[in-house]
């Protein structure tokens, strides 16, 4: 079961609390974990055993995701609100200027962390706001697509379909290039995930706005993009690295837009190398 804790988050949204459900494992220097849109802690969990034994890492279901709750009313979902509120976390938790590493949503909060200066490195895989306007679009119906087929479909019919692996594909081959690697429980939990993320929908309006700007100085930064990823199109990798100045791209050959399950290894060792150069910098 996840551990919880209550924080209180940044002055400007008055005296508020958020409550966050968070898995956490291993000893060492911080990793924090963020998931993306209509996700789940647990898409981590392919790549946890090797990230764990080098560091101690905590995997959060973001507000509003997985089985945390909602954001407060009135506190937005966009990143002026919601990179305060995950400093906000790491305070409350210890994490003493984590790595961070975040996929999609996550890894444009992974940037905003390290903008901000509260992340000693970055790895973000395949973030948003890097799109052109029709490419954010296009992400944006294939998301909303999801998200409907994940409300209409009836939990057992989603348990029915999970059982073999043309189901899952059905299910999942939006996010992963080889749907036949998730377990059936993972891609139930997964459905049932993004059927029940109060903070999809916020969460995708506050986004039509964001279009990454600002560098990251001193803070060791990888974007590593899956080459078969169907959500955001892998050219926009290089439009990251041309906006990140002293950023590594790395290229995740035969992953999708969720590659930690396609291939665990690979993306744990791009992972695992980033943290290093992080140790190694300055702090």
């Amino acid at each position: 079961m996840p551990a919880e804790v209550t924080f209180p988050l940044p002055a400007p949204h008055g005296p508020r609390t958020a409550t966050v459900r968070y898995h956490r494992e291993g000893t060492g220097s911080p990793l924090l974990l963020l998931h993306g849109i209509g996700h789940h802690w647990q898409g981590w969990q392919p790549v946890l055993p090797a990230l764990a034994a080098r560091h101690d890492v905590v995997a959060v279901d973001l507000p509003g995701f997985g089985t945390s709750p909602a954001l407060p009313d009135g506190v937005p979902y966009d990143l002026e609100a919601v990179v305060p509120a995950l400093g906000a976390l790491c305070a409350a938790l210890g994490l003493d200027r984590p790595h961070v590493a975040g996929n999609s949503l996550g890894g444009l909060l992974a940037l905003g962390l390290g903008r901000a200066g509260l992340a000693r490195s970055v790895t973000a895989l395949a973030p948003a706001g890097f799109w052109s306007e029709a490419e954010r679009r296009y992400a944006f119906a294939v998301l909303g697509g999801m998200r409907f087929g994940a409300r209409v479909l009836p939990q057992p019919a989603v348990e029915r379909l999970a059982r073999s692996a043309a189901g899952r594909a059905l299910l999942v081959s939006s996010i992963y290039a080889r749907p036949g690697r998730r377990s059936a429980e993972g891609a139930a939990e997964e459905t049932r995930a993004l059927r029940g993320a109060t903070g999809f929908a916020p969460t995708l309006a506050a986004g039509r706005r964001v279009h990454w700007s600002g560098d990251l100085a001193g803070v060791p930064v990888t974007i590593a993009w899956g080459t078969r990823d169907r959500i955001l199109l892998r050219r926009q990798g290089v439009r990251a690295l041309e906006r990140l100045p002293g950023a590594r791209l790395v290229r995740l050959p035969g992953c999708g837009h969720v590659p930690m399950s396609d291939d665990p290894a690979l993306v744990g060792r791009v992972i695992l190398d980033t943290c290093a150069a992080g140790t190694a910098a300055p702090a």
